[in-house]
């Protein structure tokens, strides 16, 4: 790894290089490990470079955390939080102050109005010359604080547009917090969530289910065809997989060459044939080795699924589908698996409810 040569390169080739780095040295693809791989490659910190290095392939998320500990200290995502929230409180404060000084200004013109009223009131004769000081004193008035009202307009038109672009800041930085830098599909952060977001109090809330999808013998890919034709297949798969699924459905990569997908609406029967779909189409798909073009597929996966009703929990949503796909690959790979099955132990090595004979 050459941390050092990367500063010049574009966003997407680091972040593809980091990727590439994290799968070699066997380190997951967590928010925090890659932001670490993400100061190493475009900083200057020797001392952090010959720590990465130093890593080898036997790196522990403890020696990890340590290392940004010491490098980095508090993660960047909390300095751009931190600043954000900082500068949007500071906008609020100008914003009030803007309000009040209108309000005073409104205040004291009402007095000025009621001074002049009772001033004239107190008077039983009006001369022209008295008149026409008093609209004289009052049009001016009345000028200063339209002018005045119009600065304020202005200002507080200033401060909306700065925070609008805070706003815009940080939701640029949950995207890019919730993206898998390889595919720029959801992370595995973003799959936890809304994987969560599904129970409330141990009890399934959305008629959700959930899909994992893993590209079947992936090792064969990287080893014949090298790291970045497998880098490209990975990213051929979440292509598929985006463009399959309809709207409303989840998609995120979890981490290596596996995928999920997350569906709130739909029964059993329809979210089953969606990844029958998904599970065609990535069969039929072209793929090519990236260095000599030569072709490199089928390239299939396995699937396991199961609804939300199945499972108590999150933990345990996911366990039962992986249960799924674990028999999918048991029995030969390229084909959907339903939690339902096994649970009624209709299941058994060589059948499936979806197959490619």
């Amino acid at each position: 790894m050459q941390p050092s040569e990367a500063p010049g390169a574009r966003s997407l080739d680091i972040a593809s290089k980091i990727a590439l780095t994290l799968r070699q040295m066997g380190i997951p693809g967590i928010p925090r490990n890659y932001e670490l791989f993400y100061e190493a490659y475009t900083g200057t910190n020797q001392a952090l470079i010959a720590d990465i290095i130093d890593l080898g392939t036997k790196a522990t998320q403890a020696r990890l955390d340590d290392i940004s500990a010491r490098h980095i200290g508090r993660g960047r995502a909390e300095d751009i939080v931190e600043s954000a929230r900082n500068e949007i409180a500071g906008k609020i404060d100008e914003v009030m102050l803007l309000l009040l000084k209108e309000r005073k200004s409104l205040e004291s013109y009402g007095k000025f109005l009621d001074e002049t009223s009772s001033g004239i009131g107190d008077r039983t004769i009006l001369t022209k010359d008295l008149l026409a000081r008093i609209v004289g004193v009052m049009a001016a008035a009345t000028g200063t604080t339209i002018d005045h009202g119009r600065q304020i307009a202005r200002s507080m038109a200033d401060k909306s547009t700065e925070l609008e672009k805070v706003k815009s800041t940080l939701e640029e930085y949950k995207r890019l917090a919730d993206t898998d830098p390889l595919t720029q599909i959801h992370n595995r952060r973003a799959f936890d969530n809304a994987l969560a977001s599904i129970y409330t109090n141990g009890k399934a809330m959305l008629p959700g289910s959930l899909i994992i999808a893993d590209i079947d013998d992936f090792k064969r890919i990287n080893d014949g065809y090298g790291h970045p034709t497998g880098d490209h297949i990975i990213q051929s798969v979440a292509a598929i997989l985006q463009a399959i699924a309809p709207g409303g459905v989840f998609v995120a990569r979890t981490g290596g060459e596996e995928f999920a997908l997350i569906a709130t609406c739909g029964d059993e029967q329809a979210v089953a044939e969606l990844a029958e779909q998904a599970r065609m189409a990535i069969e039929r798909g072209d793929y090519s080795s990236q260095q000599t073009g030569e072709p490199c597929g089928p390239i299939t996966v396995s699937m396991g699924m199961c609804m939300a009703s199945e499972a108590g929990s999150p933990d345990d949503l996911y366990a039962k589908a992986d249960r799924a796909l674990y028999a999918s690959k048991t029995s030969g790979r390229n084909r959907v698996t339903l939690h339902s099955s096994l649970a009624k132990g209709e299941f058994r090595k060589g059948w499936m409810l979806y197959k490619n004979d």
